[in-house]
C-alpha cells in the first residue's frame, strides 16, 4: 500500500523541501492589495515582511478547493491513499474544508484535524512519514496523529505591536500605551487557540520570559514518558538571527536536535519581522 503524506506551507515545509524529502506540499494563499501570491512560489518571506512594513494590505487566506481537489486527484493516480495535514481546525478553515471534500473520496482520503501549526505540524509530517514507512494504512496514521494532537506548545515573542493592531488583535489605544512602555507581548498557541500568555517590557526580558515558560513546559511534558521534539522559530530577515535564535535554543536544551524554522506566513501576518519563538510537541521516537 503507497500512503501519500501531504500538508501545506503552514508546517514550514516548503514546496521545494517537501520534493527533496517525499511530502507534497500545498503552497497557502496570500493576498497583497487584492492579489494573491503562493508562500514559497511566488512569495518568498522577505518580500512578504518588506510589503508589510510598507504598509501594504496583506492577508493570508485557505486554498480554493478546486487545488485541494486537483493535488489529491493527482496523487491517487500513484497513490493508493492520501493523509493530509493541514494547519489546526481552530485557526482556519482550510482543515473543515478539507474534512468535507474528503467525503467523496471513499476514504483513501483522510484529513488529519492536527490542531497544529508550524514546528509542531511540521513534526506531525514527519511521524506520519514514519507510520506510512513502517506499513500503516491513511487511516491508522490519521488516529495516531489526532491521539497525539493536542500536546504541543508554541511560545512567540513579538517585537511591536503595530501588527497585532492592524489585524484587529488589539485596539490602537493599547497599541500605542503598549509602544509608550515598550511592552513585548508573548502569545501562545496551544491546540486551537492563539492567546496572549504575558506582556513584558523589553525584548530581552520577553526572550526570558519565553525561555522560562518553555522550560516548564517541557517539564510538564517529560512527566509523560513519550519522545519529545523541540524547535525553534522566528520571523528574522536574516539567517544570521535565525542561527543566533536556535543556538540559544540549543544551549537551553542540551542534547536535543533543534532547527530553526521561519514561522509561518499566517502566523507572521500578526506578527510581523523581528518575532521569535520556541515548541515543543510530542512525537513519535526517532531513530
Amino acid at each position: 500500500m503507497k500512503v501519500a503524506i501531504m500538508t501545506d506551507t503552514n508546517s514550514g515545509i516548503s514546496v521545494e523541501e517537501g520534493a527533496q524529502t517525499g511530502v507534497h506540499v500545498l503552497p497557502m494563499p496570500v493576498l497583497i492589495n487584492g492579489k494573491t501570491y503562493y508562500e514559497g512560489v511566488t512569495l518568498t518571506h522577505e518580500e512578504f515582511y518588506r510589503c508589510q512594513g510598507e504598509g501594504q494590505a496583506v492577508s493570508t487566506s485557505q486554498p480554493a478547493p478546486s487545488d485541494v481537489l486537483a493535488m489529491w486527484d493527482r496523487l491517487l493516480e500513484e497513490y493508493d491513499q492520501i493523509v493530509h495535514i493541514p494547519m489546526s481546525s481552530g485557526l482556519s478553515a482550510s482543515c473543515e474544508t478539507a474534512i468535507g471534500l474528503a467525503e467523496d473520496y471513499d476514504g483513501r482520503v483522510q484529513v488529519v484535524n492536527n490542531h497544529r501549526i508550524s514546528v509542531p505540524q511540521r513534526n506531525s509530517v514527519s511521524d506520519a512519514q514514519i507510520l506510512a514507512g513502517q506499513g500503516c494504512s491513511a487511516k491508522e496514521i490519521k488516529a495516531e496523529l489526532e491521539r497525539m494532537a493536542f500536546d504541543s506548545i508554541i511560545y512567540i515573542g513579538v517585537d511591536t505591536l503595530e501588527y497585532l493592531k492592524r489585524g484587529g488583535r488589539i485596539t490602537p489605544a493599547a497599541a500605542a500605551m503598549g509602544t509608550i512602555l515598550q511592552l513585548k507581548p508573548l502569545l501562545k498557541i496551544e491546540g486551537e487557540r492563539l492567546d496572549a500568555f504575558a506582556k513584558v517590557r523589553g525584548r530581552k526580558a520577553c526572550q526570558q520570559k519565553l525561555v522560562e515558560a518553555m522550560k516548564r513546559s517541557v517539564e510538564e511534558f517529560h512527566k509523560i514518558d513519550t519522545p519529545l521534539c523541540i524547535g525553534a522559530a522566528g520571523t528574522f530577515l536574516t539567517q544570521e538571527e535565525g542561527e543566533q535564535w536556535r543556538a540559544l535554543a540549543a544551549e537551553i536544551f542540551p542534547g536535543e536536535y533543534i532547527r530553526y524554522d521561519p514561522l509561518a506566513l499566517s502566523i507572521g501576518c500578526h506578527t510581523g519581522p523581528g518575532a521569535f519563538g520556541m515548541a515543543v510537541s510530542r512525537c513519535l521516537r526517532r531513530d
